[in-house]
């Protein structure tokens, strides 16, 4: 199964020129099935392998910067905003240790 290039979804006229290089090592069957992916989406190998990592990198950085809170777990963090606790003997040491170790510029 081919698909000629006219017809393939991703374009590399609208792509930005590609300088950097990667290799890896694949087991033989990864290989095959990424190329049978790849020639079913009317890509080359290359193409769908900077395509699939791209999206596992977006992913991976998503998920290490939004933090998802239970229903319950929001309504605790809404409550600690808007009637925080006073502030207790460790929390007054934690910030004084804070103000030595970190200097604030105006």
């Amino acid at each position: 199964l081919t698909c000629p290039a006219n017809h393939r979804t991703h374009s590399s006229m609208s792509q930005p020129a590609r300088t950097s290089r990667i290799e890896a090592r694949i087991a033989p069957a990864a290989l095959d099935i990424v190329k049978r992916a790849a020639e079913m989406q009317g890509r080359s190998v290359s193409d769908f392998v900077v395509a699939a990592a791209q999206e596992a990198a977006r992913k991976a950085v998503s998920e290490a910067q939004i933090m998802t809170l239970s229903a319950m777990d929001q309504r605790a963090f809404a409550r600690a905003l808007l009637d925080p606790p006073k502030a207790n003997a460790a929390l007054r040491r934690a910030v004084k240790a804070h103000k030595k170790l970190v200097k604030v510029s105006a």
